[in-house]
């Protein structure tokens, strides 16, 4: 895709509709309908501001799946750290779910800011429009609120910038392109050393994602169901005492031994600086969940890592600690 025509999409534009009165909806998630080639993906900026380097790569790396792509109205706006005002950020999200020629809503990065949409979500008009969402770090927020309030399963995956690597997008078809089957889901090779902090096989629905969002959730309306189900949880840029932090909160929060099993990522650049006084991120992690009575293990290709996994959030799956496999049930 030439520059010009790249510039020609950005400028186009998008109506907001009304916001209209959400209602919370309390039932087994259901998948929306998988993605075909030459479906169109309504792409938008939920979080933090996008560069044109980034969107231009999102654009190109979709179209390279064989989708088309509608650019929010506000892809591009710029408040501070965030992609335009709250209203405009979350009219694009409603405009996306609102367009029948859209077929799935599309992060195009994520940074800071999809919490602050929370309380005015139409939840009402997602629930009536379901639709492939998908994003991840920061979309954190979105994909639990969503699927919570509407039972419409969403997608932690690769944002529109993300590097699509060979596994990235043969896991993202995996979840999200029709035809495709669910494999199971192993480390990634050359990922770092995947290690069982405790032992055992559980099964659940599927919930979760960055472990900073997760912490910022807690004592809003928003939070994931934890008691009987999978949590996982990934992070980036955190040393051990913040992961400390935030683990402890949770544990108080919610209970975390009600939990079926806890699913850890990789946590990108977590561990502590050198002649830091500091336990490791392993005895860190070990510490705060290894006493709950419950399967967990650390190293699966979630998040902030260059193989990353696409999973349904909401969707049931069973985990098995001890061989270090998440499979699917969609």
């Amino acid at each position: 895709m030439d520059r010009r025509t790249f510039t020609t999409r950005l400028a186009a534009t998008l109506a907001l509709p009304l916001p209209l009165a959400a209602a919370p909806a309390r039932r087994r998630p259901e998948a929306p309908a998988r993605l075909r080639k030459g479906d169109t993906i309504g792409l938008i900026t939920p979080a933090s501001y996008l560069d044109d380097d980034g969107l231009e790569r999102a654009v190109t790396q979709i179209e390279s799946l064989g989708l088309l792509v509608k650019l929010g109205r506000y892809v591009r706006a710029e408040r501070g750290f965030l992609a335009g005002t709250d209203a405009e950020r979350l009219g694009d999200l409603h405009a996306m779910f609102g367009d029948p020629q859209v077929s799935a809503v599309w992060c195009a990065r994520g940074g800071y800011g999809s919490g602050r949409l929370l309380p005015e979500v139409n939840f009402n008009l997602i629930r009536r429009n379901p639709k492939i969402l998908i994003g991840y770090s920061d979309i954190t927020a979105l994909l639990n609120a969503i699927t919570r309030e509407t039972g419409m399963i969403t997608y932690h995956g690769p944002v529109g910038s993300s590097e699509f690597t060979d596994f990235t997008e043969r896991h993202l078809r995996m979840a999200i392109w029709e035809g495709e089957e669910w494999q199971p889901i192993v480390p990634a090779e050359g990922s770092g050393d995947p290690y069982i902090i405790h032992p055992g096989q559980a099964s659940g629905a599927l919930w979760g994602g960055n472990l900073s969002l997760l912490a910022a959730m807690v004592g809003t309306d928003f939070v994931p169901p934890v008691e009987g189900n999978l949590l996982f949880i990934e992070e980036v840029g955190e040393k051990p005492y913040r992961i400390d932090r935030m683990l402890t909160q949770l544990r108080q929060a919610w209970k975390l031994s009600s939990a079926a099993g806890i699913i850890l990522g990789n946590f990108n650049d977590c561990e502590a600086d050198a002649g830091d006084r500091s336990l490791t991120l392993k005895e860190t992690l070990t510490d705060r969940l290894g006493d709950l009575g419950i399967p967990v293990a650390y190293g699966m290709p979630i998040g902030h890592v260059k193989d990353m996994c696409t999973l349904p959030v909401g969707g049931r799956a069973t985990f098995d600690a001890l061989d270090l496999k998440l499979t699917v049930q969609g």
